[in-house]
């Protein structure tokens, strides 16, 4: 997909205040001070929404905090409600690529995203099936807006709210610039083949990324069908074998230093996870030896090889998801 043809980067930050290459000297914090500059970054996204002729936003590549899986034990607090509390009608499960939210909601997304502790997205605006607009939130209270129209309203809004929309070539956060990569629709013959791999006790996890992380056991069909039937859209699933009884062997077999995702249930059948490594061994020690069952899954990617991976098309059959590698 091309670049739009226009794009801003709004910022607090006076252009005045940058050096020869572009670093800012200015005297102005990182961080939003939920006020009256938090609200005038707010407006100047609804006015650049207006001018493009938006009303309502696509959520893609979301995500929110700790939800990936890869916190560890008790070094990330955690968000009630991943942040989304209030702006769903079915709660945080309706955040996920490809929800459609109005501009309200959206702005109250990109609230989050300023402060550094709600959900993350990109967000798409469309005419039909050609985009319109985006806007995206990177570092530093730096906001990318993209459109179709020049948006010079738009511009003059954002100065007289006290910050400053420049110009730019592109986002640095287009995802142009990604590494995507295609995977195998999740479809009835996916869905057949982890069936009987399951039948032959060799697949028995299945491993679902959307905005965040859920791990679901398998065995018999009722099981597969319900995980199925509960799965989020254009969810990523990586189908791994089973969780192991023997805990204190996969403990005992761990090497002086490692990096894995813990999987465990516990005694009242949850499954969680967490990222581990030689620092957590007494605390992993202390979470396997109370739970069911586990497993120790590798985390960097040159090691990661579930049995089959699948992205979860839309209705109409076709991947929209953009997973990076």
């Amino acid at each position: 997909m091309p670049f739009l043809p226009y794009a801003y980067r709004v910022t607090k930050y006076d252009p005045a205040d940058r050096a020869p290459d572009g670093t800012y000297r200015g005297s102005e914090d990182t961080d939003s001070d939920h006020g009256p500059v938090e609200a005038a970054y707010l407006a100047a996204v609804a006015a650049f929404a207006e001018e493009s002729g938006v009303e309502a936003l696509t959520v893609r590549e979301p995500r929110v905090p700790g939800g990936s899986g890869s916190a560890h034990f008790g070094r990330e607090p955690a968000v009630e409600g991943y942040g989304l509390t209030g702006l769903f009608p079915g709660g945080p499960a309706g955040f996920h690529d490809g929800a459609r939210v109005t501009v309200p909601v959206a702005l109250e997304l990109l609230r989050g995203m300023l402060r550094g502790d709600g959900p993350y997205c990109r967000l798409e605006g469309a005419e039909g099936a050609r985009e319109v607009f985006t806007v995206e939130v990177g570092w530093d209270l730096y906001v990318y807006v993209g459109s179709r129209t020049s948006c010079e309203g738009a511009v003059a809004r954002t100065g007289e709210l006290g910050i400053f929309a420049e110009p730019i070539e592109v986002s640095p956060y287009d995802p142009e610039f990604d590494d995507p990569y295609e995977l195998r629709p999740a479809d009835e013959e996916f869905w057949e083949r982890v069936r009987a791999s399951a039948a032959r006790g060799e697949a028995g996890l299945i491993q679902e990324q959307h905005a965040w992380t859920r791990w679901h056991r398998i065995g018999s069909d009722r099981a597969l069908d319900a995980v199925r039937a509960g799965l989020a859209p254009r969810a990523l699933l990586h189908v791994w074998p089973g969780l192991s009884a023997d805990t204190a062997g996969l403990l005992a077999g761990l090497p002086e230093e490692f990096s894995l995702e813990c999987v465990w249930e516990d005694a009242d059948g949850r499954i969680s996870s967490a990222h581990v490594d030689e620092e957590d061994r007494a605390e992993l020690a202390q979470v396997l030896a109370g739970a069911r069952a586990a497993a120790l899954l590798p985390v960097y990617a040159d090691e990661h090889h579930p049995l089959v991976t699948a992205v979860l098309p839309d209705a109409d059959g076709v991947v929209r998801a953009r997973w990076q590698r």
